[in-house]
């Protein structure tokens, strides 16, 4: 335990203290221009037609189909054309295209009671240009987010830095999922950082008159002799903690107000060693090491700037291992010798092989399939006695397993769609009607013979997360498909639409979930995003809410399969419709190397990014898709290693 002493020095000094170790860089940098954009001839030339096409094309569109409603006198939603025509490039206006191309695509604007109708080419003249709008960007890397660690980021690194549990951070919110991260704090949480340390420091280091700890001598050295410098010794550690706590070399004024720390510790009567323990816990709660940052400022009239290498071991090792860069990387760094581009490669590589890059998986995956939601989604316990605890885990750790598997053997990600294995253990088995032949707690890879099973579609977890409660759902499972296994964007439902279970009693009470569905339908508004995602749905619905095969529906219905996708596409069992969302392995590619992009970014998708992913898709495609290429270019993509400053 502590002196009384020294935790009054946590009240009275360390929140100060840590608004005294903040750097200078601003949390979230603007972004800026390259300057050699000019010399992106092609880049120009397309910027030039879009700017002619928007022009000549969209604004005469909207003029005459949207303005009345979406203009200057009339702004339905906040969406006004006639401002977002003459600046499509600019970020409010460039989001309003996004959504303005989702729903001219699905027919739902122009609205079908409105007395003006574009004609099918010149509507779709239209679209074809808004989708060019990414052309209008100036070359840059976009916003540049300085983030604060993670909940399990900031747990693992305390493990990797002092040997402690990484549940000492349990404590902590969990972080809302998405593609940012938050990037403050509020005094409730510097004082829950503070806690968190000071139990960790508790569990790490010796009590004052025991032997030193393993660790205590790693990050601490041996004790001074008799007569030495404390003070000049005390740097050294100082040094030493904050390279490895800050993941970068320290600047001489960090160093500095570390010793003044320590200083403040001889002050107050403690001991060398007590002392260097209020240094270091003034390196855990430090903005340094709480947030990720750069080692290098830039210079005056700077506008991008290339990561440094300590910030690219960092940036590379959170994303791929959620926690600080190993000796390795740190090496690669120190030596300045990372960034080059066939040693990025193979790190690249070797992060993937190791058991830690299971996080990639439990930050990103996790959150791209769903799943990060099935450890507290609510089930009718009557009706689904078998989800229990056990069975979610299972349920997750399927995906888990599966994703690393596609990951480890590089294998492409058509494979998330079509395989004819997964994994389970004695409790998810059952689901599949495996109980016979997989026993017991431990997962193993199992050879799938039925062809609809195998991949993300067919995955009890996934089946389960895109139900109800109380049974499935066509909708939901049909949007999850299009969203996030094709990357398509699904208008949101609009209002005043009553659900299934509000429908007429009497009309719905012999009728099976597909006939309930199909006249929920025949609402005029709700027909066109329907008549697309409403037949995916149907295709799975020989999957129950948890994900087991059935040929009757809760009604007793029989289940109809059969469907039809745009382009004359038909299926009738989960199987065939498995084979032709495979087949569009250029949408899944690009929708995967999206959303891991920004996942790898802590950003939204913007601007210039849309060419990034237009290129990456070219070297990707070259190698058939396959996933270690997919990470391996985005991390050596050009927003991954560059920052815009102001």
């Amino acid at each position: 335990m502590l002196p009384p002493s020294l935790l009054r020095i946590d009240l009275i000094v360390m929140l100060p203290l840590f608004c005294a170790l903040a750097w200078t860089l601003p949390l979230q940098a603007k972004s800026a221009a390259d300057p050699k954009a000019s010399d992106d001839s092609v880049l120009l030339a397309l910027q030039t037609e879009v700017k002619k096409d928007f022009k000549s094309k969209v604004e005469p569109f909207v003029k005459t189909y949207c303005f009345e409603c979406h203009g200057n006198r009339k702004s339905k939603s906040g969406i006004n054309f006639e401002i977002a025509v003459r600046k499509p490039a600019v970020a409010p206006f460039s989001e309003i295209w996004t959504k303005a191309y989702v729903s001219m695509s699905a027919h739902d604007m122009p609205p079908e009671d409105y007395d003006k109708q574009p004609k099918d080419d010149e509507l779709q003249r239209v679209l074809d240009t808004i989708a060019k709008t990414k052309y209008l960007s100036a070359k840059d890397p976009g916003p540049f987010v300085i983030r604060r660690l993670t909940k399990t980021e900031y747990g693992n690194t305390l493990h990797d830095l002092l040997g402690v549990d990484p549940a000492v951070a349990a404590e902590l919110p969990d972080e809302v999922p998405g593609e940012g991260y938050m990037n403050s704090l509020s005094p409730l949480q510097s004082e829950q950082y503070l806690s968190i340390a000071n139990d960790a420091l508790n569990s790490a280091l010796a009590a004052k008159g025991s032997p030193p700890t393993a660790v205590q001598k790693r990050l601490f050295g041996e004790t001074p002799a008799e007569g030495a410098d404390l003070r000049a010794e005390a740097a050294k550690v100082a040094r030493s903690l904050a390279r490895s706590a800050y993941r970068r070399p320290p600047s001489e004024a960090e160093v500095t107000t570390l010793l003044a720390v320590f200083d403040l510790g001889r002050t107050n009567k403690l001991d060398y060693t007590t002392s260097l323990r209020l240094m270091l816990k003034a390196v855990l709660v430090s903005p340094q090491f709480l947030f990720i940052t750069p080692a290098r400022e830039a210079a005056a009239g700077e506008k991008i700037l290339p990561l440094d290498d300590y910030q690219l071991a960092a940036r590379l090792s959170y994303l791929l291992w959620a926690t600080m860069p190993d000796v390795e990387l740190s090496e690669l760094a120190d030596a300045g010798k990372l960034h080059e581009p066939a040693i990025l490669k193979t790190q690249v590589k070797r992060l993937l092989m190791d058991p830690r890059a299971r996080a990639l998986f439990d930050g990103f995956g996790a959150q791209w399939l769903g799943l990060a939601e099935l450890a507290d989604k609510t089930f009718d316990t009557k009706k689904f006695p078998q989800m229990t605890g056990p069975m979610r885990t299972a349920m997750y750790d399927e995906a888990r397993l599966f994703f690393d598997s596609i990951v480890r053997e590089n294998r492409s990600v058509v494979s998330f769609v079509d395989s004819d294995y997964t994994f389970l253990n004695g409790t998810l088995a059952a689901l599949y009607g495996l109980e016979k032949n997989v026993t017991g707690p431990e997962m193993r890879k199992v050879k799938l013979t039925n062809a609809n099973r195998g991949g993300i579609l067919g995955m009890p977890g996934i089946l389960a997360t895109t139900s109800f409660p109380n049974r499935t759902s066509p909708v939901k499972r049909g949007v999850w498909v299009l969203e996030q296994v094709l990357g398509q964007r699904v208008p949101p439902a609009p209002p005043n639409v009553p659900t299934l279970e509000k429908q007429d009693p009497k009309k719905a009470a012999s009728l099976t979930l597909r006939q309930r569905t199909e006249l929920h339908r025949t609402n005029a508004v709700c027909a066109n995003c329907h008549k697309i995602l409403d037949p995916i749905g149907f295709g799975l619905e020989n999957f129950d809410a948890i994900g087991r095969w059935r040929d009757q529906d809760d009604t007793g219905g029989a289940i109809d399969a059969v469907g039809e996708l745009p382009g004359g596409k038909h299926f009738s069992s989960p199987r065939e419709l498995k084979a032709i969302i495979a087949a569009r392995r250029d949408d899944m590619a690009r929708n995967l190397t999206e959303k891991l992009l920004a996942y790898a970014l802590c950003r939204k998708l913007e601007g210039y990014d849309e060419i990034v992913v237009d290129r990456l898709m070219e070297t990707i495609a070259k190698d058939g898709f396959r996933m270690q290429t997919l990470i391996a270019e985005i991390v050596a993509s050009y927003p991954f290693m560059n920052r815009s400053i102001e």
